[in-house]
């Protein structure tokens, strides 16, 4: 069911226009638009990135990997599932990899930001898209599964996140989330990414069951990186944001990036078979409504 941001009457999802009130999202760029206010400075994320990551995620290990691991956990724990919404979908990258491997699901993708949804529509054109801001979800009981991945760490208001996508699940719906894990690991580069916090598996689990959720699965991956990934946040104490190279880290060789590969590969390997890593710089949980 479709949930009217304006007089909150629910109403079928198929309609654009509130059947009490009349009232029906904005368009822009050909996008359904339901925070149109905050559509070109939504603040948590620098919306000329999009760009650079439309060129380089597809080929970068850190992005190919965690898809690898979302396909996994969404086969593992909602293989039967018919509609996804992702919050925060970015240049639609998560989208293609589900997309490729459950065609027939009815996917949607939402994103504040609405440059980043060009890119993303660019990439898959069969998904429908809109500009949404997920601290108020136009759905209720709407969609079997909800993935967040790398988007929570920069709301402020993580909790009323988690509390609406609770809201646009159906019931015993599934919850998919990736986050930077560590506060320890907080550098320069976080703070040019715009992210409010880097979770502690303690905070994370108390704000998702808090919101209504059972947990099914948490564990930590960029495991084997660990070492590297505190080294580079050492070295970054030093660095101002100003100076800092936002894609730097995402401009490796190649014989490194297989390397990289080959390693968070074999971490994917070790969740599927049931262990859960407990250190980290990335956690995923996998939650259910109740």
């Amino acid at each position: 069911m479709k949930r009217c941001l304006a007089c909150g009457v629910t109403f079928p999802s198929e309609s654009l226009c509130c059947s009490a009130c009349g009232v029906e999202p904005s368009n822009i760029d050909g996008f359904p638009a339901y925070a149109l206010d905050l559509a070109c400075g939504g603040g948590g994320f620098k919306a000329s990135y999009f760009g650079d990551l439309a060129q380089l995620e597809a080929k970068h290990f850190w992005f190919q990997i965690r898809n690898r691991l979302i396909v996994w956990a969404i086969k593992t724990y909602c293989p039967e599932f018919q509609s996804f919404l992702e919050i925060g979908c970015g240049t639609g990258y998560v989208l293609s990899g589900i997309a490729e491997a459950y065609p027939q699901v009815k996917l949607q993708g939402s994103e504040i930001f609405a440059a980043g949804l060009a890119f993303a529509a660019g990439r898959q054109p069969t998904v429908n898209f809109m500009q949404m801001d997920g601290r108020n979800i136009p759905f209720v009981d709407e969609f079997d599964a909800i993935g967040a991945f790398d988007v929570l760490e920069h709301i402020e208001d993580d909790e009323q996140v988690l509390t609406q996508m609770r809201n646009a699940l159906k019931p015993h719906g599934i919850l998919l989330i990736t986050v930077p894990q560590h506060p320890w690991l907080w550098s320069a580069i976080d703070e040019y990414a715009c992210h409010v916090r880097r979770y502690s598996a303690e905070e994370l689990h108390r704000k998702v069951k808090a919101a209504g959720f059972e947990i099914l699965r948490s564990t930590s991956f960029v495991s084997s990186l660990l070492p590297i990934m505190l080294a580079s946040r050492v070295a970054q104490k030093r660095t101002l944001v100003k100076d800092i190279d936002p894609t730097a880290e995402l401009k490796i060789s190649p014989w490194l990036n297989h390397l990289f590969a080959k390693l968070l590969s074999a971490e994917v390997d070790m969740i599927d078979r049931g262990l859960n890593l407990p250190l980290g710089g990335s956690r995923l949980v996998v939650a259910r409504k109740f």
